[in-house]
């Protein structure tokens, strides 16, 4: 055998050969990591929205509004039958109630907790499936500077609005197509792009 035939028959033996199964496993662990997901999320989020005034309180009198700016997404990804993801985005939202003849500023540290899972679908996609997030999924902690100002956060209902505003925000952005395709990877294209033959 020539020289360079012994080589390659040494090359080829020197691999610990898997099934397509365990190949197949390991894949999705390493293609669907902490940072990628999170890269993903970061993405899709943005960096800010606004809620526009909304009448809360009493006869609706107090206008409530609020910006709200996104920051980095924390994810810890947790490896069993399926790989699943805890999100957590935190927020730093800039509050105004408007009383008409009084304004009060708050300012707002909040959470968006989302949990998504990688799955594989045909042909040969894979998927990174985020559950939608409810009003309860939402965090946030209101710090007000005066009597006044807290009494009327909780007369006008401001925690449940600013909660029930954001799940519903965060809600839309996972089904706007956007969202959709960043969810789904088709890996037979990218293998399409990146082979370069035998």
């Amino acid at each position: 055998m020539p020289d360079g035939d012994v080589r390659l028959y040494q090359l080829m033996h020197s691999y610990d050969y898997v099934s397509y199964e365990t190949f197949g496993r390991r894949f999705f662990e390493v293609a669907v990591t902490e940072e990628r997901v999170g890269a993903a999320f970061a993405a899709i989020a943005g960096d800010e929205f606004e809620m526009a005034p909304i009448g809360q309180g009493p006869g609706k009198i107090a206008k409530v509004s609020a910006k709200v700016a996104i920051k980095e997404p924390q994810v810890r990804r947790n490896v069993g039958d399926s790989i699943a993801f805890d999100i957590h985005i935190p927020l730093a939202i800039d509050l105004l109630v408007d009383l008409r003849l009084d304004k009060q500023r708050f300012r707002v540290d909040g959470d968006i907790a989302l949990s998504a899972t990688a799955r594989a679908a045909e042909p040969l996609l894979l998927i990174v499936d985020v559950a939608k997030p409810r009003p309860s999924d939402i965090t946030v902690q209101v710090s007000s500077k005066t009597i006044r100002g807290e009494v009327l956060r909780i007369v006008a209902g401001v925690d449940a609005e600013i909660r029930r505003f954001i799940a519903q925000y965060v809600a839309e952005e996972i089904d706007s197509p956007q969202s959709q395709a960043a969810q789904v990877i088709d890996v037979a294209e990218q293998l399409d792009q990146t082979w370069t033959g035998i």
